[in-house]
């Protein structure tokens, strides 16, 4: 394999589905670039991934080929499977069908439930989209969710070292970026569980290690930033399918409400005709 990278990762830290992206390349040891792009997030142009991604989300992928092509790939989970696809030597997903099936569903709540559900806390703390009892409410919604999430999680785990069994592999790289952020927001599992152990034995690994020191770093700029951007600025912030149900369904539908007065929250692409 080359040294060169041709791969270049448009990616923030702090994103879960940008860090599934990252553990999977060092994982499979493949060279690559990150960038961020300029306006990420604000709910306004970003230049970077206009010819990449509609939606304006990272993570987003674009592999030079060999006769100049450049694939320009988003969603991390299209972006995975091109990597199992173009670099099968390091694989993660399981051989058998019914362990592959097995880490994508996984994949797919973690994806969908379990980062709503990180999501709606970082409104709440980071953002205050709620004070007083409404944010005490959403905040034991958050506590509860993940709770219910973790356990499934822990029954999915079983005995084993790994989601995929004896040896680290896709579903792990999946669950180990929205678990951290549960640790890192304070509801992490229980001290001595397996599912705490497993934490443990994957924060070893030089892929995650990397990759949960930059989530860090960026964290601590995003939770001294995010009020003013979203609360007192200009931004917009994304309320996406999952997490748009979230607040809705854990009782935060007036912080959606007023979001829309404020106009600071926004949709997916394609945009509402005005």
């Amino acid at each position: 394999m080359s040294s060169n990278p041709t791969l270049l990762l448009w990616d923030h830290p702090t994103s879960s589905y940008a860090q599934k992206v990252r553990i999977a390349l060092r994982e499979k040891q493949i060279p690559f670039t990150s960038k961020r792009p300029l306006g990420l997030g604000s709910g306004g142009p970003v230049p970077d991934l206009a010819d990449t991604n509609p939606r304006l989300e990272v993570p987003c992928l674009e592999d030079s080929t060999e006769n100049g092509e450049v694939i320009k790939i988003f969603d991390s989970t299209i972006i995975l499977a091109y990597l199992e696809d173009k670099f099968p030597d390091l694989p993660l997903l399981p051989r058998d069908p019914g362990g592959r099936a097995e880490a994508r569903m996984i994949e797919e709540v973690c994806d969908t439930a379990y980062e709503a559900t990180n999501w709606g806390f970082s409104e709440v703390s980071w953002s205050k989209r709620a004070e007083g009892g409404l944010a005490e409410r959403l905040m034991a919604q958050v506590k509860y969710q993940t709770g219910v999430i973790q356990a499934w999680l822990a029954e999915k785990l079983g005995g084993g070292e790994y989601f995929n069994g004896r040896t680290f592999g896709y579903a792990d790289v999946c669950v180990a970026p929205v678990l951290n952020r549960s640790v890192y927001y304070g509801f992490g599992p229980a001290e001595g569980t397996a599912l705490w152990r497993w934490l443990g034995r994957v924060r070893e690994r030089e892929s995650v290690r990397m990759t949960f020191g930059e989530m860090e770093e960026g964290a601590r700029v995003m939770e001294a930033t995010m009020k003013g951007v979203f609360m007192e600025g200009t931004g917009r912030r994304q309320y996406r399918d999952y997490r748009l149900e979230w607040m809705i369904k854990s009782g935060g539908i007036e912080v959606v409400l007023e979001g829309l007065r404020r106009g600071n929250v926004r949709f997916n692409w394609p945009p509402a005709m005005l």
